[in-house]
């Protein structure tokens, strides 16, 4: 497994106020990032008002430690996701209202416009559940498979990354899919021989929309 990015609790909750600002969570919602043996997480708290403090860390399992009572139910999810995929430095859990509306409908919006493609591969589960426990994340892990998004039947989705600014633009850009690609026959979508040369640009772009995020969101200068 190669080293992770090094990701302090300070840029988990400025990820946090990003995704809160850009309308992509509200109440719930929770983000979090590998950190050695374990991971960060954000709290329960508001993720709007996120700072080091509201960010625990926990080990590989999700356990937390001792006094933390504000940790999100949904933790066994990341850990889960964690353990089965090695290339997954960070993920973002949202209730953003086009993804939510498309799990709830059971359809992977089809891929119609270049800036979606940032989302990456797209997968969708039937859970309506909470994943609150280790069997429960095992499914989502196995349902998301080596999938970079994951539509959750009802109850959201996550966004992973290979960093934790790359988990934040696909949170972002599946909305955007999502939104986009209402109500458009799955037929029509872009073809791999239409999308390979598009995607060679995404790596860029992921890094100049993480930068705008940050600026209009996070408070960056």
């Amino acid at each position: 497994m190669s080293e992770a990015p090094r990701t302090s609790a300070s840029e988990v909750a400025e990820a946090a106020r990003i995704l809160t600002g850009a309308g992509l969570v509200e109440a719930f919602g929770h983000v979090s990032a590998r950190d050695g043996r374990g991971f960060l997480i954000t709290s329960t708290r508001p993720l709007g008002a996120a700072g080091e403090e509201d960010v625990h860390p926990v080990d590989e399992r999700g356990r937390a430690p001792e006094g933390a009572t504000d940790v999100p139910l949904e933790t066994p999810m990341h850990a889960a996701v964690y353990a089965a995929r090695e290339d997954v430095n960070a993920i973002c859990r949202t209730h953003s209202p086009a993804a939510v509306r498309a799990g709830a409908l059971g359809e992977v919006p089809p891929l119609v416009h270049g800036l979606g493609g940032l989302a990456g591969e797209v997968a969708i589960c039937g859970r309506t559940d909470l994943v609150t426990d280790e069997e429960a994340g095992q499914e989502i892990a196995k349902d998301l498979g080596r999938a970079d998004c994951l539509l959750i039947r009802g109850n959201g989705s996550i966004a992973t990354g290979r960093s934790l600014a790359e988990a934040v633009v696909r949170a972002r850009y599946l909305e955007e899919r999502c939104l986009v690609g209402q109500g458009i026959d799955g037929g029509d979508g872009w073809r791999a021989v239409e999308l390979e040369p598009r995607a060679r640009w995404f790596e860029k772009e992921t890094t100049r929309a993480y930068a705008w995020m940050r600026w209009r969101y996070g408070g960056d200068s």
